[in-house]
């Protein structure tokens, strides 16, 4: 659609009789944000290994700290797998592990803040699966378990009382003894996997974003799950992260008040 009063790439639909652009469907429908800058602020986030904060969005695309926030929120979404697929298999190993994400009682006078719970699983030599639950127990833990990992896998984990019981449901389960300062053992017993991606996590969040609320935590996870899984030692470069990273953002929406996030229907 031509004219001055129609916005920059408007489209019409003869069967639908409906204006539309190409955004429709996607994170960045009803947008008043440049596509250009779209671009840039997927870039941005696919290519720092860190994240980057919304305050350096605002600054680097030249929009409002609260248009940054919310761009930042839907390109998180876009990263979101829509349906996780299953790791682990035959003759494979995934560790789990879990960490807490949250301000330290060290120098506080009163107020104790609070930690949040995060379990990883992470197939060695493959894709990581990281989950905010509420309890670290066999309840919470055991579903999340059995779904996003293939039951023909080797289960490696910690010596937590939580996970003999749940090992049992797989090919196999070993544990390194972590309160005994064991941390590998003849090289194959470790979950060393596991607590790399969780250094790099607590690098960011503390080092770049400084507070995470248990609100937005799943999307945090989910960005940094993305880009782990999306890493060179996979065959991506910045470009073709970036790339993935836009092509997630279709049949996706995020709302800034309302539903946490929708399916375009």
């Amino acid at each position: 659609m031509e004219g001055e009063s129609h916005q920059v790439g408007m489209c019409y639909c003869r069967s639908c009789t409906k204006k539309f652009t190409v955004t429709v469907g996607t994170v960045m429908e009803r947008s008043h944000i440049a596509l250009a800058k779209w671009a840039l602020g997927f870039r941005l986030m696919a290519g720092s290994k860190k994240g980057v904060s919304a305050h350096q969005l605002h600054r680097s695309l030249g929009i409002t700290y609260k248009s940054a926030w919310f761009m930042a929120h839907r390109i998180r979404e876009a990263m979101a797998p829509a349906r996780p697929s299953p790791i682990g298999g035959e003759n494979k190993v995934v560790e789990t592990d879990e960490t807490y994400i949250g301000g330290k009682a060290r120098n506080r006078k009163s107020k104790i803040p609070e930690k949040r719970a995060v379990v990883s699983l992470v197939e060695r030599g493959g894709e990581i699966r990281s989950y905010h639950v509420a309890n670290v127990n066999a309840e919470t833990l055991r579903p999340i378990m059995v779904k996003i990992a293939s039951r023909q896998s080797y289960l490696m984990t910690d010596e937590s009382a939580v996970y003999p019981k749940i090992g049992e449901e797989f090919a196999g389960h070993g544990s390194v003894n972590h309160s005994a300062e064991e941390y590998v053992r003849a090289f194959f017993w470790h979950t060393n996997t596991a607590e790399n991606a969780f250094s790099i996590l607590k690098r960011g969040i503390y080092g770049v974003y400084h507070h995470v609320s248990e609100a937005h935590l799943h999307r945090y996870l989910a960005e940094f799950d993305f880009r782990r899984n999306h890493r060179a030692g996979f065959g991506f470069d910045d470009t073709v992260r970036t790339a993935a990273a836009v092509k997630g953002a279709d049949g996706k929406r995020l709302f800034y008040r309302g539903p946490r996030s929708a399916a375009h229907a």
